[in-house]
């Protein structure tokens, strides 16, 4: 027997494995919410164009109501005869409300169905994925006010480079967390256009109205153009690609608190929440959340790339190919949402060892700089020459085993005449810091100004 919904032409019900490679109800049910709006929508929009009756309408939005209840109520029984979400409601409509529902179809069709759903789905996916990047920014604002003054060594190839502050250190990701919601929110204004009436591919005869439904379903404005409208998925593609920059970020934080949590670096600890143990090394404490949220973007950039390599090859219009672009979405959006919830408990929990932090920002020469900087603002050195005296003064510390701060006036003398006892006002890591009151400097007083900022931001939304 063919298929009954579609199946006037065929005489023959298709072999197993078509039907096992064609059907998408295993992963598509999850837009049943979404489809059935569009299908409200749309019914509303055929009574108001008289293209069927009133009563026909509500009798579709009746039963379309009790269909959704049954899904969400886990009571609905989806067959994989009927190979989509689409399909599946409409029959179950059938069978609650009779011939009325036979009508729900006319001017549209499953290919701008489908993309109607799945702009809405992404569309709700992206504001729940920005409150939770704004969970993240504040969890890491608020780290970053209390720890305005933690000193903690900034690094560049992994090496002390100069002192930092723990603050300042959050700071950073909470922009590049801004930066991401603001590609979030450039994606979900491109796609906030309905195909809803774009039909097959070509529109239709009927004297729809593309502008009510599209204004019904909250999109900005129907698509202009149908072939566009059923064919394209750089909506799918923009949002993946948003997703696996951000989670990009998320993987460095993750990296470095694994590195943080480590015997050799102690700068912060994890609680038990966070943490797993070993089930043959009793000493372990591993901050296993981290190490997965820092493996999460190698699936959500795979989402990406496979989506870009099933779509590079295609012609316009729709092709069943692109039936391949909701499992990769669905996976990589639900891995990155787990992510920025595991990654935000994580800041809550963890707690910095400021004296650790401090001693190892000490380490490594790390006011070598502001050492420079001395010469090139006292001495009226060029900076050059500065850098080559203090290289010298460096090796000389390195030689005697001990800082900067240790040699004697007499030794830097030596290296260069003109230094005076005021150069070791710069050698501690609070001067440092404190010095660096530039715009975008980690100087306590910025890091407490752009915390404060920052928390008002998102405090108003």
């Amino acid at each position: 027997m063919s298929n009954k919904m579609w199946g006037g032409r065929f005489a023959a019900s298709p072999d197993a494995i078509m039907e096992e490679i064609n059907a998408s109800i295993g992963f598509d049910q999850r837009l049943a919410a979404q489809d059935i709006a569009g299908s409200k929508a749309h019914a509303a929009m055929l009574a108001k164009q008289g293209i069927v009756s009133k009563s026909d309408a509500a009798e579709m939005r009746r039963g379309l109501d009790l269909v959704l209840k049954e899904i969400a109520a886990g009571r609905l029984a989806f067959s994989r005869a009927l190979e989509d979400i689409h399909m599946n409601v409409e029959s179950r409509l059938r069978e609650l409300i009779g011939e009325p529902a036979g009508r729900l179809h006319t001017a549209r069709s499953r290919n701008d169905q489908i993309a109607t759903d799945m702009r809405l789905h992404l569309r709700e996916t992206v504001d729940h994925l920005d409150g939770q990047l704004a969970a993240l920014q504040k969890a890491l604002a608020e780290k970053a006010l209390e720890h305005a003054a933690t000193v903690m060594p900034g690094f560049t190839h992994l090496q002390a480079a100069q002192p930092v502050t723990f603050g300042h250190h959050c700071l950073a990701y909470v922009e590049m967390l801004g930066r991401d919601r603001g590609r979030f929110a450039d994606a979900r204004r491109r796609l906030n256009e309905s195909p809803l009436g774009a039909a097959a591919l070509a529109g239709t005869p009927y004297p729809i109205d593309r502008d009510m439904t599209a204004k019904e379903l909250g999109f900005d404005r129907p698509m202009r153009n149908s072939l566009d409208a059923v064919s394209a998925r750089d909506f799918v593609a923009e949002v993946l690609a948003a997703a696996a920059i951000c989670a990009t970020h998320l993987s460095r934080l993750a990296e470095e608190i694994v590195l943080w949590c480590t015997a050799q670096f102690q700068f912060v600890t994890l609680t038990d929440k966070f943490t797993t143990g070993s089930s043959i090394m009793p000493q372990k404490r591993n901050p296993d959340a981290a190490e997965l949220v820092r493996a999460k973007p190698g699936r959500i950039i795979g989402a990406l790339t496979a989506l870009l390599v099933v779509l590079k090859g295609l012609p316009l219009a729709y092709s069943k190919d692109m039936q391949e672009d909701k499992e990769p979405a669905f996976d990589a959006l639900d891995n990155l949402s787990l992510a920025l919830a595991a990654m935000t408990g994580m800041v809550h929990d963890m707690r910095p060892n400021a004296d650790v932090l401090r001693k190892a920002a000490a380490k490594g020469y790390t006011t070598a700089t502001d050492l420079a900087d001395w010469l090139v603002r006292e001495l009226g050195l060029p900076f050059r020459e500065a850098h080559h005296v203090t290289g010298r003064l460096v090796s000389l510390a390195e030689g005697k085993g001990g800082d900067l701060s240790e040699l004697t006036l007499a030794e830097m003398q030596a290296v260069h005449r003109k230094i005076t006892a005021g150069v070791f006002k710069v050698l501690t890591v609070d001067a440092s810091v404190a010095a660096r009151k530039s715009f975008g400097g980690t100087a306590p007083a910025n890091v407490r100004r752009e915390a404060r900022r920052w928390l008002k931001l998102l405090d108003r939304g």
